[in-house]
């Protein structure tokens, strides 16, 4: 009984996620100067749930608010605050990762694979 607690707090934490994505996706696009919006929580979904269903099992007595993705941490990994060696090496986060549809020549998204360090 307890597992199946612990996987229904990650399911309906992964499906609320679902739910504000889709009305993120419904907002007007931003104009000048931002060029580029990455989504990582479409193109790095596998991390993202692995991360969710290893970390998020029942009451925690902490809670992070707001998230500093970085072009090196969540974008990479779709991990908040996630930098990718903590993700890949500590957290032990697997999954792949796609490219987003439009990606900054001078942040191209490597996943787990990706070497930079986040430093924000």
């Amino acid at each position: 009984k307890e597992e199946e607690d612990e996987a229904d707090v990650a399911g309906r934490f992964l499906r609320l996620e679902r739910e504000q994505s889709e009305q993120l996706r419904a907002l007007p696009p931003f104009g000048a100067p931002v060029s580029h919006v990455y989504h990582p929580l479409d193109y790095a979904w596998e991390p993202h749930c692995d991360f969710v269903r290893r970390y998020c099992r029942g009451p925690k007595r902490v809670l992070f608010l707001g998230m500093n993705p970085g072009p090196f941490g969540m974008a990479q990994t779709g991990v908040p605050f996630g930098e990718v060696w903590h993700v890949r090496e500590w957290l032990r986060v697997t999954g792949g990762v796609t490219k987003p549809p439009a990606e900054h020549p001078e942040r191209p998204v490597l996943g787990l694979s990706c070497r930079r360090a986040e430093v924000s």
